[in-house]
């Protein structure tokens, strides 16, 4: 049974997870077009972050980040590598998405990757309920290197 919980992004634990998941987010691309987040940034005022665990081993991690009132983005979703295909980022959402409507978001939305690599993160996010949209927040409008998703949540 995977449990999701609120967590340190600074903890030992977690260093692991965001180290790898940096390593993935820059194998390759152009560096300008890459915005996963390390320990320093997701523990922010403005991001809720979150692991997954299978009994004593750390499986999973994502975060929540408000970007006003209504809209917040996902950031640093991430699965161990050994726990693949286990159900483990669809914990992990499920419980970012719980997170986000209790908060008040209208809005969730994503940046993430374009390449054949990132195509079992679009089928997870699309399950979800996620469509493609337009670049948000800061994030370049003109990439070829991001895809951008939303999710409206209902009240």
């Amino acid at each position: 049974m995977i449990e999701v919980r609120r967590d340190d992004p600074c903890s030992p634990a977690a260093a692991a997870l965001i180290a790898e998941h940096l390593a993935f987010a820059q194998a390759d691309g152009d560096a300008a077009f890459r915005f996963a987040l390390g320990a320093a940034k997701l523990w922010a005022p403005d991001t809720a972050f979150f692991t997954a665990w299978d009994g004593d081993a750390l499986v999973g991690m994502g975060a929540v980040k408000r970007l006003d009132d209504d809209h917040a983005e996902l950031k640093s979703m991430r699965t161990a590598d050994a726990h693949r295909r286990k159900g483990v980022a669809a914990a992990v959402l499920a419980a970012l998405i719980a997170h986000a409507r209790t908060q008040g978001i209208a809005r969730l939305s994503l940046e993430t990757g374009t390449g054949d690599r990132f195509a079992p993160a679009h089928a997870l996010y699309r399950r979800f309920g996620f469509v493609d949209c337009g670049a948000f927040a800061d994030y370049p409008a003109d990439s070829t290197q991001n895809r951008y998703m939303t999710l409206i949540l209902e009240a």
